[in-house]
């Protein structure tokens, strides 16, 4: 009797374990498909000039807009912020290439912000989350 109860223990453990894992996966997953939805509003935006309507089932959904950038000429040079972005260091693993990517856009922003004399304490903790993912993508 012991033993089954030692083990229903370990079990238990193990499986809170899993629950911790699946529920920061789930997480992750549910911002960064968030965080995608919006880059795709704001692109279809500003390529057609309509917004996207959610679906019917989706009451609500609001994203900040980010900087209106206008389409450069042709024979124009390269705005600072492409040119910020591809600095961003290639890595072999698309993971870590996006979120430098995203860290990268997220200093842009925070600089303009700054200049613009704008609050910066949300683009700062964006920023932070941005490092750490990074970190613990490092670390797999």
């Amino acid at each position: 009797m012991d033993n089954v109860i030692s083990e229903y223990q370990k079990w238990k453990q193990h499986g809170e374990a899993l629950r911790v894992q699946a529920k920061q996966a789930m997480e992750t997953r549910f911002r960064d498909l968030l965080l995608e939805a919006a880059r795709i509003g704001q692109e279809y935006h500003s390529d057609f000039g309509v917004t996207l309507k959610p679906p019917p089932a989706i009451t609500a959904f609001r994203y900040k807009a980010g900087a209106k950038t206008k389409k450069p000429a042709k024979g124009l040079a390269v705005k600072a912020e492409t040119v910020k972005t591809a600095t961003v260091r290639a890595t072999t693993d698309p993971k870590i290439s996006a979120l430098e990517k995203k860290l990268a856009q997220a200093r842009t922003k925070l600089d303009a912000a700054k200049t613009a004399g704008k609050p910066t304490k949300n683009l700062e903790d964006r920023i932070y989350e941005i490092e750490d993912e990074l970190r613990l993508a490092g670390e797999r």
